[in-house]
């Protein structure tokens, strides 16, 4: 998505956890006049606050937060889950979300206006065997955005994206060692590909989306159409 928005012609922050791996993206992606990078840990408020001031302070302005945060530790039937790791799902994919915004919106966004993205998925547009926490914490992405984009408007617009399985290191597991197989209940026939997620995600924040809030885009090759999830 940095990379798409970057082509676009944005000037981007970024931030992960692991620094060398992110310094090494952010290196990739353009020089510093063009790219920050800020590593810490997406629901920690005071990763977050420096993450925002940096990034107005490096570049002058903050027109576009793109909440791309997103764990997934369990699988199997929630009541069985650790209430614990289902808090820290919540935490990190609805929690920290918000938290991101509110600092962003207090910084500049409140004053300026701009535009939201949060990065939901199709598991919260349904159920799933095993994936009930993580279903439910994207299920209340998607209610958190109709809400803020309701509070927020009309300066700040919030959307989000439900993704399906996206050939990414954090959905390997769901198509490891049998892509084709997965893909053939799509009816588009494949996978999606990060930059079918960032073609959305750049369409959501441009201009030619200034009419659009609060709703979800999903991005799924057909897949929901079947009734699968």
């Amino acid at each position: 998505m940095a990379e798409r928005l970057v082509a676009e012609g944005a000037r981007v922050c970024v931030t992960a956890r692991k620094a060398e791996a992110l310094q090494e993206a952010a290196a990739a992606l353009g020089g510093p006049d063009v790219v920050l990078a800020v590593a810490g840990k997406a629901d920690d408020p005071e990763h977050q606050a420096e993450t925002v001031e940096r990034a107005i302070a490096t570049f002058g302005r903050l027109d576009i937060l793109v909440n791309n945060t997103g764990i997934n530790p369990t699988f199997g039937p929630l009541l069985e889950t650790d209430p614990g790791a289902v808090r820290k799902v919540f935490e990190v994919n609805v929690f920290a979300a918000v938290a991101w915004l509110r600092h962003a919106y207090d910084a500049w966004l409140g004053k300026h206006g701009g535009a939201v993205v949060n990065m939901s998925s199709i598991a919260g547009m349904g159920s799933a065997p095993g994936l009930g926490a993580y279903a439910a914490s994207k299920a209340a992405l998607i209610q958190v955005t109709a809400q803020l984009a309701v509070e927020l408007a009309p300066g700040v617009r919030v959307n989000a994206v439900a993704p399906a399985v996206v050939k990414t290191r954090f959905a390997t597991a769901l198509f490891a060692g049998r892509e084709d197989e997965v893909a053939a209940a799509y009816p588009l026939g494949r996978l999606g590909l990060p930059a079918d997620v960032a073609g959305a995600v750049a369409f959501l924040v441009s201009p030619d989306a200034a009419w659009i809030t609060g709703q979800t885009l999903v991005l799924d090759g057909g897949l929901t159409l079947t009734g699968t999830l």
